[in-house]
């Protein structure tokens, strides 16, 4: 197996295809190596546009990428002109690719059970907190218990310090969210699980078919860049598409 794409592990259906890229099998000198695909993060312009090239191979058509804003703003692929500022796309035409790009935000795919429609959204903590998810959901425009979703890599729950008014946003909003935070060695933050975090939110959303989140980009340096870790770093991108 190609090993830049993870595939997700997931029962979503035949007409379903999608992706995640790590920082394998591209072009770049560090900070950037090898596969990094944002324009955004002061890397080669000519190897970015080399690197979403060798993306691009394994695509239907050219993604449709977001200007991210860590908001809630949804929009639909492959309809209007330019870079949108949104942190989440929705498709129900072949060929139209969703995606979104990080580098220890959450990424989270969705289909549903028939294949009539897909998504990718950003989830930073932000993001999350504001409602990208449910916003999404909402998008689809389906029954939300004929979801599926996948989380994609993550900064993951050991290494993801935050600080308490993080976790008081979350609790404000949800007192369940307290099960997402534990205390840091640091006496004044907090450990953060974002996937469990998503999962509530997802599950709030009526989402309960949910895979992913096994990964964390913190500590898994040869396979994902990570700007809590590095500062200065690339960009991986998930991406879902109905043939």
């Amino acid at each position: 197996m190609n090993d830049s794409w993870i595939h997700p592990d997931w029962p979503a259906p035949a007409r379903v295809r999608a992706l995640s890229t790590t920082r394998a099998g591209g072009l770049g000198t560090a900070p950037y190596n090898t596969l990094n695909l944002g324009t955004h993060v002061g890397d080669d312009p000519a190897r970015v546009a080399a690197n979403r090239a060798i993306l691009r191979q394994a695509l239907p058509a050219e993604p449709c990428w977001l200007n991210q804003v860590h908001g809630v703003n949804v929009v639909e692929a492959g309809v209007g002109e330019g870079v949108p500022d949104a942190d989440a796309s929705v498709s129900r035409q072949s060929g139209r690719v969703c995606a979104v790009m990080t580098a220890d935000c959450l990424p989270v795919l969705l289909c549903d059970r028939a294949g009539s429609v897909v998504a990718a959204a950003h989830a930073g903590w932000r993001g999350l907190h504001g409602g990208v998810i449910e916003a999404t959901v909402a998008a689809m425009n389906v029954s939300p218990g004929q979801l599926l979703a996948w989380l994609g890599p993550a900064i993951g729950p050991d290494a993801f310090e935050v600080g308490g008014e993080v976790r008081a946003a979350f609790m404000g909003a949800d007192p369940a969210s307290e099960a997402a935070f534990r205390p840091s060695s640091n006496r004044y933050k907090w450990l953060a699980d974002i996937y469990l975090l998503a999962r509530q939110r997802l599950a709030r959303a009526g989402v309960t078919r949910i895979y992913g989140g096994d990964a964390c980009t913190v500590t898994d340096a040869a396979r994902f860049f990570s700007y809590r870790r590095d500062g200065v770093t690339g960009r991986m991108a998930s991406l879902i598409w109905l043939d």
